[in-house]
């Protein structure tokens, strides 16, 4: 990894995308500023087209794409993408097809009512009655109970990413890199695998590792350092400031990039 200061001002001019994790990278210590606000507003206002990506529920997720600076969110780690529509709208793309989410729901609460008896530690997280297509525990204290709850998780047969945040499972072959392949393809018409100089990515934790892998354009917040040793490919540079406020170097960046070739 680079610092970030040193990427050459005309390095992101491709970018037309910017896909972003969300927790601790957009924010920092659980908020939002409203330098990080700006800067999303001013990516879209400089052409680029903004896309958290992110494990948080998809309550959350519909509030953002319909009134962020965003075009759309990426949500529940791949289970949805959620696209603004117009003025007010969205559109919902599930990765499961309609007619087999009925029955996954149903599924992942069963799921969850056996955790809950065999793991007694486990707690749901307190967003969970917001998600429509995950599980989501709170963090552990105890790197021992994580382990356990880790590997009942995906006994269960549940896929499961850890963050910062939550301790999450789900039923699919899926993860944040498919969903976004998938919503870039349907929303974009664009095949990321062979116009990889249009997306930048920028992120933070372990669930991050399939996008820093894919994309030639990746960053990391200065949190990142806390989980290089498992993350398998690092992102190719890294920001001073945590969370947010890298998040607002990144966003100087692209802009002075678009601007220097302009």
């Amino acid at each position: 990894m680079k610092g970030l200061a040193l990427a050459p001002r005309s390095t992101f001019a491709s970018v037309r995308f910017v896909l972003t994790d969300m927790d601790e990278t957009l924010t920092y210590r659980g908020r939002l500023s409203a330098r990080t606000y700006h800067a999303l507003e001013r990516l879209q206002d400089a052409g680029a087209k903004v896309i958290p990506v992110t494990a948080a529920p998809a309550g959350w997720c519909d509030q953002m794409a319909r009134m962020w600076p965003v075009d759309g969110v990426i949500s529940e780690n791949g289970g949805l993408f959620i696209q603004r529509d117009g003025e007010y709208g969205v559109k919902r793309k599930f990765w499961h097809r309609d007619e087999k989410r009925q029955a996954i729901s149903d599924q992942l609460a069963a799921i969850g009512r056996h955790i809950a008896q065999v793991v007694p530690s486990a707690k749901f997280a307190d967003d969970q009655v917001f998600r429509l297509t995950s599980l989501a525990f709170a963090q552990l204290d105890s790197e021992a109970d994580r382990r356990v709850l880790v590997a009942a998780m995906r006994k269960a047969g549940l896929n499961v990413a850890v963050n910062n945040l939550w301790i999450l499972g789900w039923i699919g072959a899926y993860d944040k890199l498919a969903m976004a392949r998938r919503a870039m393809a349907d929303a974009y018409n664009i095949d990321v695998d062979a116009d990889l100089d249009a997306v930048l990515y920028c992120g933070d934790s372990t669930n991050d590792a399939p996008m820093f892998g894919l994309f030639r354009h990746t960053v990391g917040v200065s949190s990142v350092r806390h989980y290089l040793a498992e993350i398998p490919v690092l992102p190719n540079w890294i920001t001073e400031g945590p969370g947010g406020d890298g998040f607002v170097e990144v966003a100087d960046a692209v802009i002075a990039s678009k601007i220097c070739v302009s």
